[in-house]
This record gives C-alpha cells, sequence and structure tokens, in this order.
C-alpha cells in the first residue's frame, strides 16, 4: 500500500524537477549575451618608463591634452593612493607617467 504511493511522488517530483530545468535552460538560452570582458595589458613595467607605458598605466593615448592627462591621473590615483590602502610603488609609477606625459621627467626611473 505504501510502496505504490511513493512510487508515485517519487514520479510526481521527477515531472515537477524535469519541469523547471527545462524553464529555467529556456531562460538561460534566451539571456541577452554578455559584453566581453576588457583586455588588460599582460607585461609588467619596464625599467625606464616610455610614453607608451606612461599612456597605459593612465589609460589615455600617448597624443592626450595635457588636462585630460590631469584628470586621468587624478582618477587613477584616487583608485589607488596609498592612504585609501593602494599600493606606495602603484602610486609612484602613477606619478612618474604623469609626469612623462607632461613632460616635467627628466630621468625615466622609479624610486622603487
Amino acid at each position: 500500500m505504501v510502496a505504490p504511493f511513493m512510487a508515485g511522488i517519487a514520479v510526481a517530483a521527477a515531472a515537477y524537477a524535469g519541469k523547471y530545468s527545462i524553464q529555467a535552460f529556456q531562460a538561460f538560452k534566451a539571456r541577452p549575451p554578455k559584453a566581453s570582458l576588457r583586455r588588460f595589458y599582460d607585461g609588467g613595467f619596464h625599467p625606464v618608463m616610455t610614453r607608451r607605458e606612461a599612456s597605459l598605466i593612465l589609460g589615455i593615448r600617448e597624443s592626450t591634452p595635457v588636462d585630460k592627462v590631469k584628470e586621468a591621473h587624478r582618477r587613477v590615483m584616487v583608485a589607488n593612493h596609498p592612504d585609501a590602502g593602494g599600493s606606495h610603488y602603484l602610486a609612484s609609477k602613477i606619478n612618474e607617467a604623469k609626469d612623462l606625459l607632461l613632460g616635467k621627467s627628466k630621468v625615466g626611473g622609479s624610486a622603487f
């Protein structure tokens, strides 16, 4: 008497699980495509910073105007400032990149 009842419960549970798994799969297929992930620079820092490396650090082009360089420096520095838990090394590289792009850097090289 109990065995047929348990078999009926198992069949019903399997039917509901199948129904909801099909609905979930259809919802998964219908979702919009995900935007491609941003690609980051694979290399490390060079011993002497170049204009290309400086522009990559600040996220701008090499020929960016002075006001945009300062704006990019401020934006990147806020995210990586040592007082806010950022790295002293990265902060020095960010400052070096700004100086190089603004023409204030005499010698390329980090304090680290």
